[in-house]
């Protein structure tokens, strides 16, 4: 009671009087009963920018379907031309005031805005006037709110209404107010963005997408393993770092680092120049499929490729050792070498080695020893990771925003697997000599992650080896696999020694009992909720299954990662929960977004509704109405404590 007290006194300082108590609940219990917000949910972005702000700016096809709804008398090009509007409104402007006439333009954008406005009335009906008015632009906002609340039907209004518009247009501010009110559009049809894991690697511009998500205030990110390997990058650990510059030169993304975060990679140019001049490299040739390089650019990239991975080989070797727990041994190969024979021996078994030039490894003595060169390189990376200004906004944000599993709604989503045995219990992990399994085990993962970050200038920090064991340890729940072969893919023909074995969870996952048992250790409701992630990428034209164990699994992949083209006959899936339904969405591959506009056809996004309430959705029902409802509680208790004189009002 005491404590209870000292609360509702703090609480008196935001509602110092009745009215202002009662104002309060009023509004909140009004807020209970708007409909839910749609959520959206993308996964495996992998840098792509283009692909993911288009994916963005179309909400997932949901203004194109809330076109086709509202304006059923539209004609196909004149639905797609206004859709092509509210994406990209300042390309549309250009591409039509060079084709028409002054008069034939007006006329156009008098109808585009027309049927703007009508769009936003209607997407604005979720939301409470505050928060609209909390969107809106600055220089437009009195005008916006105007229009949006004023009826043009009726007689006495009418002139009104048209009298903004006329205005609007006789100022010359037509272009810039329909860029805001496409903005305005765009914010309104997703209320809250999910990003289930992989904002980074393969693709070149993971930066843009970061800086994306930075406008984004309603938005939650489930770390991917690859988002692990720039985190612990970005928290000083030189194995993240060299892994992170292999991952980027194997796909020709070094550009990402020097242009997009500014990175002075000149260091390491010259010691992969100088230590592999005369090696061909043909390993670690780029094997992107959308390179543009010539070849004396290609044998330049595959040389940093070389110098990364063999750092990153040689620094493994400390973590696993400190960390018996790991169970990583099996990744120390480079001790297992014979460069005289040309062999390597992995699990007693001898097989002949595709590369054997390793200048800068002393097999004789120790082969996971650092060069000077090597550790002075690794010193100047590792300033440049810890101290670069966007880099470190970025992971401040990364851990904001970010988390190992995340309970929104009553949905579970994470990256990739809930580790299991073969038997289907949970599989455990031993951390700080205490096993850990289920849901303890991402808490205790996501502790020692938070505290790398907290302590990221100490080099020394034990802490700092756990971004290697979420990247490839056989209990991470973001990698999913038994191990990681990235030694044998580079070195050793024989594919036996590639494979990497998926975690139980993907099998086990569809018999009910399992799935029960983990619908109860994460305090899922049977009924309602579902499990979301990502990570594998699925193509039903293939056989793949996307909507899994009666509706209770969606295994989504975004698809936009241009690598993974190859292995995918479209660009992937996402996933829309709105008031009335469960909708996933596929998408077709994107090209570039000019091309779009040329055409004005969006990619075809087919929506299939998978799971249609019995009841519309209303806030009250979600985790944002059990916090109201608590804060109802609260300020109900105040108000009861100012009428019997407990708490004095303040004003």
């Amino acid at each position: 009671m005491k404590y209870e007290m000292k609360y509702l006194e703090l609480l008196s300082n935001d509602f110092p009087t009745v009215q202002a108590v009662s104002t309060e609940l009023i509004n909140l219990t009004a807020i209970l009963n708007l409909p839910k917000g749609t959520e959206v949910f993308i996964t495996d972005i992998h840098g792509e920018f283009d692909a993911f702000n288009h994916v963005l700016k179309n909400a997932c096809g949901i203004i194109q379907d809330k076109i086709e709804k509202l304006f059923p008398l539209l004609s196909y090009t004149e639905k797609n031309r206004l859709a092509f509007f509210i994406y990209y409104p300042t390309d549309m402007l250009n591409k039509y005031q060079s084709l028409l006439s002054l008069a034939k333009m007006t006329s156009l954008l008098k109808d585009i805005l027309s049927h703007m406005l009508e769009l936003s009335r209607n997407l604005a009906t979720k939301y409470t006037k505050s928060k609209i008015q909390k969107t809106l632009p600055e220089e437009f906002a009195y005008i916006i709110q105007e229009l949006l609340y004023e009826s043009n039907k009726h007689e006495d209004k009418e002139r009104y209404y048209n009298a903004i518009i006329d205005a609007i247009f006789s100022t010359n501010r037509q272009n810039k107010f329909i860029v805001q009110i496409s903005k305005l559009i765009r914010a309104l049809a997703i209320d809250r963005l999910h990003i289930v894991g992989d904002i980074f690697d393969r693709g070149a511009k993971p930066h843009l997408v970061m800086e994306k998500l930075l406008d984004k205030s309603h938005v939650d990110i489930q770390w991917g393993n690859h988002d692990i390997s720039w985190i612990g990058a970005a928290c000083g650990s030189e194995l993240m770092i060299a892994n992170v510059i292999r991952i980027a030169a194997r796909y020709n993304n070094l550009d990402c680092l020097e242009d997009g975060y500014g990175f002075n990679l000149l260091p390491l140019a010259r010691f992969a120049s100088k230590t592999y001049g005369s090696d061909p490299c043909e390993l670690f040739i780029p094997k992107t499929l959308h390179d543009n390089l010539n070849e004396d650019d290609k044998n330049f990239v595959a040389k940093i490729h070389k110098a990364a991975a063999v750092m990153q080989f040689k620094l493994e070797r400390d973590v696993v050792k400190r960390n018996p727990d790991f169970h990583l041994d099996d990744r120390l190969l480079l001790d297992k070498i014979d460069p005289i024979r040309g062999i390597v021996t992995i699990q007693g078994i001898e097989y002949p080695m595709k590369d054997t030039h390793f200048p800068t490894i002393d097999f004789e003595n120790d082969p996971y020893q650092l060069t000077e060169d090597e550790q002075a390189v690794l010193a100047h990376l590792r300033q440049l990771f810890l101290h670069n200004e966007m880099m470190q906004l970025h992971l401040r944000f990364l851990f904001q925003k970010g988390s190992m599993v995340l309970k929104y709604n009553n949905n579970l989503l994470f990256h990739a697997a809930i580790p299991l045995q073969i038997d289907g219990s949970f599989q455990s992990q031993m951390i700080d000599g205490v096993k850990y399994h289920g849901k303890a085990l991402f808490e205790a993962y996501e502790k020692k992650l938070r505290h790398a970050y907290q302590n990221r200038y100490d080099r020394h920090n034990p802490d700092l080896d756990y971004f290697m064991m979420l990247w490839q340890g056989s209990t991470s729940p973001l990698f999913g696999k038994s191990t990681m072969k990235t030694f044998e893919r580079y070195f050793v023909s024989d594919k036996t020694t590639h494979k990497e074995v998926m975690n139980p969870y993907f099998k086990l996952r569809l018999e009910e009992p399992i799935l029960k048992q983990i619908y109860q250790e994460f305090g899922l409701n049977w009924n309602k909720s579902k499990i979301i992630n990502g990570h594998v990428p699925m193509d039903i034209t293939r056989g793949h299954e996307v909507v899994l164990a009666d509706k209770r699994i969606y295994n989504i992949d975004g698809g936009m990662s241009k690598e993974y083209s190859h292995e995918t006959s479209i660009g992937g899936y996402t996933l829309i929960s709105d008031s009335y339904a469960i909708y996933l969405v596929s998408h077709e591959r994107f090209d570039s977004y000019e091309s779009l506009i040329k055409q004005e056809r969006d990619i075809v996004s087919l929506t299939r509704s998978e799971d249609i309430a019995s009841s519309r959705t209303y806030i009250y029902d979600t985790d944002r109405g059990e916090e109201l409802k608590e804060r109802i509680a609260d300020l109900r208790k105040l108000l009861l404590s100012y009428r019997n004189g407990t708490i004095k009002e303040k004003a």
